[in-house]
């Protein structure tokens, strides 16, 4: 305390000015705000629905964003492809709606299929639908997959 007996007339001075810069603060405010008051209430509901506005949109277009976690089986074949023929024959899957199944698992469309084993469409057609018939699928890839878990064609590491 001795150490400040001597700075007591000044500090005491800088906290009147400090109070008394305060009260002009204080008092411009109060005439800017009688002065000006529908201005500054404006201000104020405008940062107010700013504000709001801001946290709407960010609740509303929030992206809802799920991970999905697909799980699937590779075959990693071990030694050459060997067509199950007991499988072939127990579905009773003919040699040519073998090679159909092939040529679709290429990505073939029908035309191009009827065009490289040189028959008609209707054909090619009517040979997909006895395959979707006795692998008990309803698409192409449907077909492709079960036949290839079945051994009727060769597993690909795609």
């Amino acid at each position: 305390m001795k150490t400040l007996r001597p700075f007591k007339e000044f500090i005491s001075y800088i906290i009147f000015m400090v109070v008394l810069l305060l009260l002009l603060w204080w008092m411009e405010f109060r005439f800017l705000v009688l002065q000006n008051d529908y201005e500054v209430y404006m201000g104020f509901l405008a940062v107010f629905f700013l504000l709001f506005g801001v946290w709407l949109a960010t609740k509303i277009s929030k992206p809802k964003i799920k991970t999905i976690v697909i799980e699937k089986e590779i075959r990693i074949p071990e030694n050459e492809f060997m067509l199950n023929e007991t499988e072939r024959q127990r579905r009773n899957i003919s040699k040519r709606e073998l090679e159909v199944l092939a040529l679709m698992a290429q990505g073939m469309s029908n035309q191009e299929i009827a065009s490289k084993l040189f028959v008609s469409l209707n054909t090619v057609k009517t040979h997909s639908t006895k395959l979707f018939e006795k692998l008990e699928v309803k698409r192409r890839t449907q077909a492709i997959e079960t036949a290839k878990k079945l051994q009727l064609l060769p597993p690909t590491l795609v």
